[in-house]
């Protein structure tokens, strides 16, 4: 009797990432090139040049507050209903889950956890840094401001820098990270770029960042996608024990499938009249 095990929906998804990738061959993940580190740095630079204009009450504070003097809102309320629903591309909840139902096809289609992973590290990283720079400096927004001309610096606020536009940056430009072509890569990167700047201009335009909240939010979500290939060893590690784990879970199930008994001796019945006299008689 042969007895065979039902797979669940779980085992055949994991069985289609067993397979070989369906990644091209010529195209590899992103590396710290010379020209990346580079960009990197001059990306750092620019966010501690942003940082210290505004520290200091430079020429950049006095642009913010004529740009909110200006109130874009009140220049051009035509646009006010469309920007309403295209600042939503910033927000992280819905953005997060866009991004995560096209990646986890792509991780369906290639057999491999990266492109989730790789989301899921960049969101993290976006977090920790992002959310320290907010609650490390304090700074209040436009519609809670406290004193003309002033920075707004370390009076609790949490506006600096801008979390629309850094997390615009990073969900939309993961994609382009991950882009399977060269082509696809340029592409999704001008894209994003373009979504990212939109989203940044339409919380100016709304009054709920000062224009250099925006700018250091460019700068904070573009350093944490240039910095991602350092990641690229932990995402790795990652999938190798996701995928371990999932296999010792099968194998114990496997474990305790129900075993058919092992069949005995056989017993060999005779007649009563080949058994002794004696016998028959007790």
């Amino acid at each position: 009797m042969r007895t065979e095990r039902s797979h669940t929906r779980l085992d055949r998804v994991f069985a289609r990432l067993d397979r070989e990738p369906e990644r091209p061959a010529h195209v590899g993940m992103p590396r710290m090139s010379r020209h990346r580190i580079v960009l990197l740095g001059a990306t750092l630079a620019f966010y501690a040049a942003i940082v210290w204009a505004v520290v200091v009450t430079s020429w950049l504070v006095r642009l913010d507050w004529q740009v909110m003097f200006f109130r874009p809102y009140q220049q051009w309320p035509e646009l006010h209903a469309f920007v309403d629903y295209y600042v939503v591309l910033g927000q992280r909840g819905p953005t997060a889950v866009m991004v995560a139902a096209w990646l986890g096809w792509r991780s369906w289609r290639q057999h491999t956890l990266r492109p989730l992973l790789a989301l899921g590290v960049s969101l993290l990283l976006l977090n920790i840094t992002v959310g320290a720079a907010k609650y490390g400096m304090g700074r209040l927004g436009p519609h809670y401001a406290t004193e003309i001309g002033s920075n707004e610096m370390w009076l609790g606020g949490d506006i600096f820098p801008s979390g629309h536009t850094a997390n615009a940056v990073v969900t939309w430009g993961i994609l382009a990270y991950l882009a399977s072509t060269p082509r696809a890569r340029r592409w999704l990167s001008a894209l994003s770029a373009v979504t990212s700047l939109g989203v940044g201009l339409s919380t100016v335009y709304i009054g709920t960042h000062w224009l250099s909240d925006v700018l250091l939010g460019w700068a904070a979500g573009l350093l944490i996608l240039l910095a991602l290939p350092w990641f690229e060893p932990l995402i790795a590690r990652a999938e190798a024990r996701i995928l371990a784990v999932r296999d010792r879970l099968r194998d114990r199930r496997g474990s305790k499938a129900p075993v058919p008994a092992p069949a005995g001796r056989p017993v060999v019945v005779r007649p009563l009249t080949e058994r002794p006299v004696g016998a028959v008689h007790e």
